[in-house]
């Protein structure tokens, strides 16, 4: 039996039903940085270790260099350009430029969407907590303590959305 080496799939993207033929082959974050212009998430180590590529599949953090294209069917894909709202920034984002949480920028978009599924899994009732949950995501310019205030800061408003 052979295997197609393209097909076509239907997911939401930021909202946005979103339909195309893929490469059986092609990762989540080449899909969305190739083939839909969704620069956000960052290739990092391109081996799920450093959490650069973290981006939301159904509401859940998932290392998009590791998460096939195809596993997008019929799915909800959230990245860091869906998550600002109508009135501005999401609170985790003015959480970080409140707490200076980022340092070159390039993990952030990762760290942030790290941060949104910390709180909304329920992981962030403490420091200790959220250095927990948080540690999949490497930050090379040590912004730790900024991204730990802007956790415990935006928790509040993310818990009630």
């Amino acid at each position: 039996m052979t295997v197609p080496m393209s097909f076509r799939v239907s997911f939401r993207v930021n909202g946005r039903p979103t339909a195309l033929d893929i490469d059986a082959r092609a990762s989540l974050l080449d899909l969305l940085r190739e083939r839909l212009g969704l620069v956000g998430a960052k290739k990092g180590c391109d081996h799920g270790q450093c959490g650069a590529c973290t981006v939301h599949l159904d509401g859940r953090r998932v290392a998009s260099c590791l998460t096939m294209a195809a596993k997008a069917d019929g799915r909800d894909v959230t990245t860091i350009e869906g998550i600002a709202g109508a009135n501005g920034l999401h609170p985790m984002q003015q959480a970080f430029i409140d707490h200076d949480a980022l340092q070159c920028g390039y993990c952030t978009p990762g760290q942030i969407m790290a941060a949104i599924a910390c709180v909304k899994e329920g992981h962030a009732s403490t420091p200790e907590q959220i250095k927990e949950y948080m540690s999949g995501n490497i930050c090379r310019c040590g912004a730790y303590v900024g991204i730990v205030a802007a956790i415990e800061q935006a928790a509040p408003r993310i818990e009630r959305s």
